[in-house]
């Protein structure tokens, strides 16, 4: 992957989003392995495990952050979001170039056509060994752009589609691996077509290229050549675009009616 100006670490970005593109999948996905390096991805596992406890909301076996805040009748409360979840992700993603056509310092971004031409909404998931998610789809609150950088582990991810009967396949369609301090983006059907999941399993197993589809991106493939990879805890930042932002003149009805 040529790199193109990084910041510092071992953190390497691609001239543009066309070197990214796992070309294997039917809608438009890009996978960064090296989209922040080793210190910024300590400074931010240290600033999620450094929150205020309210922060944290527990579920059944995992918990997660919602940054600046929940959603409300799919509505996002206008405010920024802390400066150690903009710099150095979202500068990241502003300054990619979609494409190796650009004209010079007419960056068209990944969020060039969302409403705020911007993620506004963050969603920290920690996942614990042998703990996964559901497969899902993320709604209709979001733009459908899906950037995913992954903390402390590696994780594989499957996409499943559903049956002619609109029953869910209980076979993932795909699989992607998401290495430590990688940036995935899932972008158009993936995003409105397709479920999306990771098992709750305590190892990875029947990882090879014939299996994975990021597979020729992935920065590390050697360390699956086994076939497996040993789950551990593994954080998670989703950053999206809400659609709908209530600006400060309505935050006090909205929080009146939580």
């Amino acid at each position: 992957m040529a790199a193109a100006g990084c910041s510092d670490g071992n953190a390497r970005l691609p001239l543009s989003l066309d070197a990214a593109k796992i070309t294997s999948l039917p809608a438009t996905a890009y996978y960064l392995p090296n989209f922040i390096s080793e210190e910024e991805e300590r400074m931010i596992l240290d600033k999620i495990a450094t929150a205020p406890r309210p922060r944290w909301k527990q579920l059944t076996h995992r918990r997660l952050q919602t940054w600046p805040s929940d959603l409300v009748q799919d509505r996002l409360l206008d405010a920024p979001l802390p400066p150690w979840l903009e710099t150095p992700v979202v500068s990241r993603l502003l300054s990619l170039p979609l494409s190796d056509d650009h004209d010079g310092d007419a960056v068209r971004h990944i969020f060039a056509d969302s409403p705020h031409q911007r993620p506004n909404h963050v969603l920290i998931n920690e996942y614990p060994p042998g703990i996964g998610i559901m497969p899902h789809k993320d709604g209709a609150a979001y733009w459908p752009v899906v950037c995913t950088v992954s903390l402390g582990a590696s994780i594989c991810l499957n996409l499943y589609r559903n049956k002619e009967d609109g029953a869910l396949d209980p076979d993932p369609a795909w699989r992607i691996i998401q290495e430590p301090r990688s940036l995935l983006i899932t972008t158009a059907t993936l995003y409105t077509d397709y479920l999306h999941g990771i098992s709750d399993i305590k190892q990875d197993l029947d990882l090879s290229a014939d299996t994975i589809v990021n597979w020729p991106l992935l920065r590390d493939p050697e360390a699956f050549a086994s076939g497996q990879s040993v789950r551990q805890t593994r954080t998670s930042l989703t950053y999206r675009d809400v659609l709908k932002v209530s600006k400060v003149g309505n935050r006090l009805g909205l929080f009146n009616k939580r």
